[in-house]
């Protein structure tokens, strides 16, 4: 007898979840407590962009035409109970206010609602970034008869969908051969097409998903680092990045300088881990990740620096400054912890007349930062600027015609907070282009 899967929490990663499980052949049905997103989803339509989810979505929800309608959503933790053999927990895990560490509420009132409708032999399965030592925990609150395995998720914003059907790894964490074996069961198509199936104890599988985004943190920290460095000594971090990147115990991938990171993970998840670390006494382990927590930051204010030179050295008053980016990557519309919208909001903050253009982060961006202005092209934002900022590396903006945009421009001064402009055609077309941790001509 088939499977039948419950996804927790209908937020980016359970929605992406519920809908690979659909397309892997599963019966599934997603709970969320927020009645509106149970509405949306039923519809076939997802509350953020993801490239390629919505059609995912859409090809499997019950009561959409041509659908194969093994996807349905209820608020009913009694549905989810009486449905489900497997129960993947996805809720958010943020950043206590005013504290490094994660902010376990969601996890574990998901836990404390579903717990009373489980059924004997089903199997809970947190896949939400958690602080080692809390899948035990949870383990010990759930009935006699019902088993925890923890699953991290890798999804990257942007690629969620692949990144799902085809993992890089699959890492469990279980106690019982019974808890590997379902997961086999769930993932056996993945597993079958070459995807790695690693398996660990509960602390093992929560450190993993903490160790990689540490781990990626710190690789972009580093090159930005050499970037302050280069800039110090007129030398090129593009270059210097090409060169150790042919290295392959380094490789090439996150070695482009630029702002820094942001996003609802990355950082929150390297401060989160530094806080557990304190907490079980191994605070000086971790002690890098403040600095490459620093550096990071550091960027931002750099950037807003560099656009202060480039006007002049002095005030932003009545400086008009176009930013092209609002969402912390390219093909998403997260804006959380946005490093080009705390750039804009910065300048903003001192005077200067920011209007910001991003092709799918508009609408938040807007909610978070309703003072900045906003223009409906790139063209339109940067139409009397005295200077342009990319902060967010688009496709859009790469394929960009300089000369068309010169000829709105208040001044051709372009900085590239992003290393991903092509500086000769800019420079071609009339501009002053500049770009972090690169020579200035």
């Amino acid at each position: 007898m088939a499977l039948k899967i419950t996804v927790i929490g209908t937020g980016y990663l359970g929605a992406t979840h519920a809908a690979a499980m659909a397309e892997l052949g599963f019966e599934v049905l997603g709970l969320d407590v927020v009645p509106e997103k149970i509405e949306m989803l039923a519809q076939g339509r997802v509350p953020m962009y993801e490239p390629g989810l919505e059609d995912l979505l859409r090809r499997h929800v019950a009561g959409i035409e041509g659908s194969s309608g093994r996807l349905r959503f209820t608020t009913s933790w009694e549905d989810v109970g009486a449905f489900g053999d497997v129960h993947f927990v996805c809720v958010n895990t943020p950043q206590k206010h005013g504290e490094y560490a994660c902010d376990m509420s969601y996890v574990d009132a998901a836990f404390a609602s579903l717990a009373p409708h489980l059924r004997e032999g089903a199997l809970v399965v947190g896949k939400s970034t958690v602080p080692v030592g809390s899948a035990a925990r949870l383990a010990a609150g759930l009935p006699e008869g019902v088993q925890l395995a923890w699953n991290p998720e890798f999804l990257r914003e942007g690629f969620a969908v692949d990144d799902t059907l085809h993992p890089d790894r699959i890492v469990v964490g279980v106690e019982s051969e019974r808890a590997e074996k379902l997961l086999r069961e769930v993932y056996a198509t993945p597993v079958g097409e070459g995807s790695p199936f690693v398996v660990t104890d509960f602390p093992t599988a929560e450190l993993v998903k903490t160790s990689a985004n540490s781990f990626l943190a710190t690789k972009i920290s580093f090159i930005n680092a050499m970037a302050e460095v280069c800039e110090a000594a007129d030398g090129d971090v593009v270059k210097l990045a090409e060169a150790i990147g042919h290295d392959e115990r380094i490789g090439k991938k996150f070695l482009r300088a630029g702002i820094g990171f942001g996003g609802g993970c990355l950082p929150k998840d390297i401060r989160a881990f530094m806080a557990r670390a304190g907490e079980l006494g191994a605070d000086q382990a971790l002690t890098f990740l403040r600095e490459i927590d620093s550096i990071n930051m550091r960027r931002r204010g750099q950037m807003v620096e560099m656009a202060r030179e480039a006007l002049g050295g002095g005030s932003f008053l009545g400086k008009r400054v176009a930013v092209l980016g609002a969402t912390f990557k390219p093909d998403s519309d997260d804006v959380r912890d946005s490093p080009a919208l705390n750039v804009a909001g910065q300048i903003h903050l001192q005077g200067g007349q920011v209007t910001v253009y991003d092709p799918k982060g508009m609408d938040n961006a807007r909610r978070l930062f309703p003072t900045l202005g906003y223009a409906d092209t790139a063209l339109d934002a940067v139409r009397g600027a005295d200077v342009v900022l990319h902060l967010t590396e688009w496709r859009e903006f790469r394929e960009l015609d300089p000369a068309a945009l010169g000829e709105v421009a208040g001044a051709r001064i372009v900085l590239d907070g992003r290393n991903a402009l092509d500086a000769v055609k800019w420079r071609e077309a009339g501009w002053t282009f500049r770009a972090m941790g690169r020579p200035r001509a």
